[in-house]
């Protein structure tokens, strides 16, 4: 069936009205400040501290918060599993640690099958993400990470299923501590990291989420190049260039 004109310039007034409402952030430099305010800066610049990414926007974030810091920074990787019926569902994730978190009520709702998960998991793993982390990262994958404190960044939280993922994987990784710093999410996904990390820093919790750059009066895509430089300069890449200098001092 066919809309009307008047009714699509309904809808469309109600979704500019309703974006007028939401509270905005001007741009990502913006996000971070007011994000900072809310963060004991100078009590964690005492402390030895591993900032992660867990997007390619929030690798800016964790940049320049590692500037405000003195800290190190990297990213952690992840790939969504879709639904089999439906690729824009994600019901599980996997992390470059290998850890899994999956959506058990979508599972069950679309009769999904474990070894469909794991299969997926294991493929994507394999074909996504190994694969990105030898080009941008040069091969150094994030291991251990024993007594470190971990402070988790993005430029937005949306379902939680990538935030949820990464804290597994740093727990599993044996963190001293895992905390949240982001400029907008949920305010149900806030309640249920609230069980799972030590900290959380955030500014805005709309109970009615809409999209993460919908918070954001300009809000651009990261180009690649741009990721990949920023890449270069985090901890991984920075530990493997020092390797590779040490052994060629020792040929000497």
């Amino acid at each position: 069936m066919m809309s009307s004109p008047w009714l699509e310039q309904l809808v469309a007034q109600q979704n500019s009205n309703l974006s007028a409402r939401i509270e905005k952030f001007k741009d990502r430099d913006d996000a971070l400040a007011r994000l900072v305010e809310v963060m004991p800066i100078v009590e964690m610049s005492k402390r030895k501290i591993l900032i992660i990414a867990i997007s390619y926007g929030g690798v800016l974030f964790a940049h320049n918060l590692a500037k405000i810091l003195g800290a190190e920074y990297d990213l952690l990787f992840t790939a969504s599993i879709p639904a089999p019926v439906n690729p824009e569902c994600a019901i599980a994730m996997v992390s470059e640690t290998y850890d899994i978190i999956t959506h058990d009520a979508l599972i069950s709702s679309f009769g999904i099958s474990n070894d469909y998960i794991y299969g997926e998991a294991k493929r994507r793993y394999e074909e996504q993400i190994l694969s990105t982390i030898y080009k941008v990262r040069k091969g150094e994958m994030i291991n251990s990470l024993k007594d470190q404190d971990i402070v988790i960044v993005d430029e937005g939280i949306d379902s939680g299923m990538t935030i949820t993922t990464a804290i597994k994987s740093c727990i599993n990784r044996q963190a001293k501590s895992v905390s949240v710093a982001v400029p907008i999410m949920p305010a149900d996904v806030e309640l249920l990291l609230r069980d799972i990390a030590d900290n959380i820093y955030t500014i805005l919790r709309p109970a009615h989420f809409v999209e993460i750059e919908d918070y954001y009066e300009k809000y651009e895509s990261l180009p690649q190049e741009k990721v990949e430089e920023l890449l270069g300069k985090g901890f991984l890449a920075q530990k493997h260039d020092k390797y590779n200098k040490e052994k060629v001092w020792k040929k000497r």
